[in-house]
């Protein structure tokens, strides 16, 4: 039986592989369990792997260690690729109001630190272990760690072991803040959705609007002589003269009466009216094709040839050599208006109005084919994680170790440009939700699964050698700046509670408490909050531990 001994206690690459999936697969069955309707999910992964390592089911620790980073890369770079296209809108949107509010619950946690240090004597180092645990920041350990060793030329253990017994219950206190947050300020998601649906409204790209000619200046002028006299981005697809609907041309000339549906932005509506005429009321089936004498047809084509990928409408063409009108493009569930400098990406989808021959010629031009979605773009993926290691490994500052973004922060940022900017490089971005959150979940289990494994050994130790103080420690750091910073964003500057999740989730560098927000929230404004903050704290994060050092020498 010694190789059940070797298999389950020994240090091969079998034994870390039946850990690993252990570990991930008790974490999971535990995570169905609710509390009062609460579930704390896949971060019993972490409390799981805390109790097998404890029980002598290690890891050696450079497997341990790769896997702990490799899985959190692969968390970061998924999300960030996710919400890369929305990201730098995003700060047009409310995004230095996260920045600061994330800015301040860092400068807050450290305070606080430095306060329980000079009320309590705690040693300096072990107080930056339990801040970097109790946000469980991985990164401000390793700075903390080698500023230390460098600066006094010793290692301080328990800068370590402060980070293993802060961490868990800074993962907890995350989440419960969260909770907190919810019950004590009353928050019901009802509410929340309703703000939420008026605020992508408010930011919609492209809204349709039906209007009836009557400015006699303009009786008789040609569709792109009307374009250039109002000088606002607008399409004009249909013209409905009497009971005939035609397809709306630059050369297409308009008559007084003339009814014409209008693509445009909302803020330009109001101008748009004032030059045409009146708005008036029609539907989509009014604009449609059953009429007696229409000769169109409208669809939905989904863009899915990689050829297409980072090209311009004016590149393509469609309207000279087809006939036919584009007159939106649905991206990541966001209309926007078509224009000719437009950069489509594989998967859009555009609404095409014409001739039904020549719409389905420029189906087959664009593809249209959902199977292709399908297929993995892996080449953007493993790009986009060289660069980002890459990124993550430039020294920034030198304070007195080289401050870097890590391997976390690295991988992100690159995530972000590439979602946004990728199709400039002909770079593929578009995964299918279903491949997303596959990479997203298996990134978080193994990183929360290598996170307890390497906590547990040792862990009950430390907390009965007078380390159970340390957990009360790490509470108060995790909490208060918090509460105190949610209370400040909710109540005066009326953040919505689902960025408000997401900011908070970003400004402790919390994974599992984005997890948490993301399956609470059931969209992506938590997503959208953590990837706006993240990279800035991080650096701070990283900056902060490397300066609270200094003081211990």
């Amino acid at each position: 039986m010694d190789w059940l001994h070797s298999l389950f206690f020994g240090s091969g690459i079998a034994h870390a592989v039946l850990t690993f999936s252990l570990v991930i697969t008790l974490g999971i069955i535990l995570g169905k369990i609710k509390i009062c309707g609460v579930s704390l999910g896949i971060t019993w992964i972490l409390f799981v792997g805390i109790a097998l390592g404890h029980c002598g089911m290690t890891v050696p620790y450079e497997i341990r260690h790769f896997v702990q980073e490799f899985g959190l890369i692969l968390f970061v770079f998924t999300i960030g690729l996710q919400v890369g296209p929305g990201f730098f809108s995003s700060f047009k949107q409310g995004g230095m109001r996260l920045v600061a509010c994330s800015t301040a619950i860092v400068l807050l946690g450290v305070v606080t630190a430095y306060i329980i240090h000079l009320l309590t004597g705690t040693p300096i180092p072990t107080m930056v272990g339990i801040l970097s645990g109790a946000v469980t920041n991985t990164p401000g350990l390793g700075a903390a760690q080698q500023a230390y060793t460098d600066a006094a030329g010793i290692q301080d253990p328990t800068i370590a072991l402060g980070y293993a017994v802060a961490y868990p219950l800074g993962v907890v206190g995350i989440i419960l803040s969260l909770i907190f947050i919810r019950y004590a300020l009353r928050i019901r998601f009802e509410k929340e959705d309703e703000e939420l649906a008026q605020l992508q409204n408010e930011h919609k790209l492209a809204e349709k609007l039906s209007v009836e000619l009557s400015n006699q200046i303009i009786d008789g002028q040609t569709i792109e002589h009307i374009r250039q006299l109002i000088n606002r981005q607008f399409v004009i697809s249909r013209i409905r003269r009497d009971e005939e609907i035609l397809m709306a041309e630059g050369d297409s000339r308009v008559k007084i009466g003339d009814r014409l549906w209008i693509i445009c932005h909302s803020e330009d509506v109001e101008a748009i009216l004032a030059f045409l005429g009146q708005r008036i009321e029609m539907t989509d089936e009014d604009w449609g094709n059953n009429t007696p004498n229409a000769r169109l047809v409208s669809r939905r084509i989904l863009i899915t040839k990689s050829s297409i990928n980072g090209k311009k409408f004016s590149d393509l063409r469609l309207r000279t050599k087809y006939g036919i009108t584009i007159t939106r493009v649905n991206r990541n569930g966001f209309d926007l208006i078509p224009y000719q400098g437009l950069e489509l990406q594989v998967g859009d989808r555009v609404m095409v109005v014409g001739p039904e021959k020549s719409v389905s010629r420029v189906a087959e031009v664009l593809g249209n084919s959902l199977k292709k979605l399908d297929h993995p773009n892996l080449i953007t993926i493993f790009i986009g994680i060289a660069l980002g290691v890459l990124l993550g490994s430039i020294p920034l500052l030198n304070v007195p170790q080289p401050v870097k973004l890590g391997l976390a922060g690295g991988p992100l940022i690159v995530a972000l440009l590439i979602g946004r900017f990728g199709t400039h490089f002909h770079l593929v971005t578009y995964t299918t939700m279903s491949a997303n959150l596959m990479l997203r979940e298996m990134g978080i289990a193994l990183f929360l699964a290598a996170v307890g494994i390497g906590a547990g050994d040792g862990f009950i130790e430390a907390i009965c050698d007078g380390g159970y103080r340390w957990i009360g420690y790490g509470f108060l750091i995790t909490v208060l700046p918090i509460l105190v910073v949610a209370l400040v964003a909710r109540l005066w500057l009326k953040m919505n509670y689902y960025t408000l999740m997401g900011m908070i989730a970003g400004a402790t560098t919390d994974p599992p408490a984005l997890a948490y927000a993301n399956a609470t929230a059931g969209n992506d404004m938590p997503a959208v909050g953590y990837s706006t903050v993240y990279p800035v704290v991080m650096f701070l994060r990283v900056l902060t531990a490397q300066i609270f050092i200094l003081f211990a020498l």
